[in-house]
């Protein structure tokens, strides 16, 4: 599959925050000079300490990043969805990840070398600016992540990543991007208390869980509250 359409909402460019603005014209330029790849459900993207060159645009599908720590811990970072995108350090860096990419399902992936970015923010310079508002984002979402795993319990960190999906996804009958296992290592807590957790939102009538990933929010005033409340 080619990331390149005559469509621009089939460009892959086109779903990136920090490209959208340019001119259908400039979007194609770019996703000529991208490299596109396709990986398997659970194939490695980018491994931890290999040469980080590319910045890479996630097209269709989804994938979790994963910090890799002495100890043999791993540590869910973040989880990607198409539009998103990895491998930003490599704009400003030489410096190498201390984490790999895994594909959740079928992925496509659009990349583009660190030179040729470099020059786009030259021609663009506005790209760059842009670049900056995603990384600032980012740094609020993980002040935002660190502060609620020291003033909330689990049970309020499962209920606000409830409502999160609930938001992002349009609907009160969500499905989790990931599993229960990688949920619970990305809100710091164990995949047996989010199963327990998640049971008594169930027994209390809040959510209704059908199989493993499928999830409606019934009570959404009730999970706002319990989202709120701090240790």
């Amino acid at each position: 599959m080619d990331c390149h359409h005559k469509d621009a909402s089939k460009l892959c460019v086109s779903k990136v925050p920090f490209f959208n603005h340019l001119a259908y014209e400039e979007m194609v330029k770019i996703a000529d000079i991208s490299v596109h790849r396709t990986y398997k459900k659970g194939e490695t993207i980018y491994e931890a300490w290999d040469p980080l060159n590319y910045l890479y645009i996630v097209h269709i599908g989804s994938v979790k990043m994963v910090q890799l720590f002495e100890s043999g811990k791993e540590q869910v970072l973040r989880i990607l969805e198409p539009g998103e995108f990895f491998g930003e350090l490599a704009l400003f860096t030489e410096k190498n990840m201390e984490s790999y990419v895994e594909a959740l399902e079928k992925t496509d992936i659009c990349m583009i070398h660190r030179d040729q970015m470099q020059q786009l923010m030259t021609t663009y310079p506005m790209i760059a600016v842009k670049i900056l508002e995603q990384f600032s984002q980012r740094l609020d979402a993980a002040d935002k992540l660190i502060g609620e795993l020291s003033a909330k319990d689990v049970e309020a960190r499962i209920a606000g990543y409830l409502l999160e999906l609930a938001e992002k996804q349009g609907t009160t009958e969500i499905t989790l991007p990931i599993t229960k296992k990688d949920l619970a290592s990305l809100l710091g807590t164990s995949q047996e208390t989010i199963s327990r957790r998640m049971s008594n939102f169930q027994k209390h009538g809040i959510i209704t869980q059908q199989g493993h990933r499928h999830i409606t929010i019934e009570q959404l005033d009730a999970l706002e509250q319990i989202a709120s409340a701090m240790l």
